[in-house]
């Protein structure tokens, strides 16, 4: 298969170049804005058509919640509406569209994890831009797959754990929120999902939507407690309200997903939250994991 993976430079998409440095059988394309800039409808056709692309896995968006409250046509542009453009190349080609999308889809006022049925209804900016690139994707007529998923980490780039990590070495306290509960995902376990659609599904017309993240459900005070405790750090993590943290965006206060329809599809085992994190944690303090 030719695959054209966009956004490669994140974290997901660093973990997708890990895995094509060991695949033998696949085409692989990795591009980023400097690459391949998905907003722009001709550019995004002739690269579809000149390396004949089966499988996109759209790993590109705009993600700083924040600042997506004062940048919100940037973000409908990048999150949006570069989604239909590479629904319509992918509908050209008969290609297959993997779209990641994410929690912040949902309001987080549920009481149990949210299914693939659940009503949509974001709350942010950036949860609307990408609630609105579900819904160009789903009418454009071309193969999808959105796999919504969560707190996503890895060993690449900027994130919780590795912001978590530095403040514990700098300070003897942190002040964490304790009332928003999700669950973490690790990237490169996200990734093995994306190849397990990716190889079943090549060649076939569908329209799905799955939830991926790792098992479990905690906070963000649990989950900075977690790393301190594994990294060995003497930081002491307080728990607080998300009222005595203010941010221009509001986050959702539950946003755990359910895996069953993942699972029972493919018949595996999601790997716990802690597991996950153990085994980014060795890559991070540059040991190589175990897979």
């Amino acid at each position: 298969m030719n695959i054209l993976v966009t956004g490669s430079k994140g974290q997901l998409g660093s973990e997708l170049q890990k895995i094509a440095l060991k695949d033998r059988v696949h085409q692989w394309y990795f591009t980023d804005v400097d690459e391949l800039n998905i907003t722009r409808k001709d550019a995004v056709d002739g690269y579809f058509e000149i390396h004949g692309i089966e499988i996109c896995i759209n790993c590109a968006a705009y993600t700083a919640v924040d600042k997506a409250e004062d940048e919100p046509t940037l973000a409908e542009t990048i999150n949006a509406q570069a989604v239909g453009i590479l629904a319509d190349a992918c509908r050209k080609q008969k290609a297959l569209l993997i779209h990641i999308s994410t929690d912040y889809v949902f309001d987080g006022e549920n009481f149990k994890p949210y299914e693939e049925s659940d009503p949509i209804s974001a709350i942010s900016a950036y949860g609307k831009s990408k609630a609105r690139g579900e819904a160009i994707l789903t009418g454009k007529g071309c193969s999808f797959v959105i796999i919504r998923t969560s707190w996503l980490y890895a060993a690449f780039g900027n994130n919780f754990v590795k912001t978590m990590i530095r403040l514990g070495k700098e300070r003897q306290e942190l002040k964490v929120v304790a009332d928003q509960v999700g669950t973490p995902t690790w990237a490169f376990d996200l990734a093995w999902a994306i190849m397990l659609f990716a190889d079943q599904y090549h060649g076939q017309y569908l329209k799905e939507v799955y939830h991926f993240s790792n098992e479990g459900a905690i906070s963000w005070y649990d989950f900075a407690k977690a790393i301190m405790e594994a990294e060995h750090l003497d930081c002491k993590v307080l728990a607080i309200p998300s009222s005595a943290y203010p941010v221009k965006t509001k986050r959702p206060f539950y946003s755990v997903l359910s895996k069953e329809k993942f699972k029972n599809h493919f018949q595996i085992q999601v790997p716990y939250w802690k597991d996950s994190l153990l085994k980014c944690l060795q890559e991070i303090n540059g040991q190589e994991p175990p897979k």
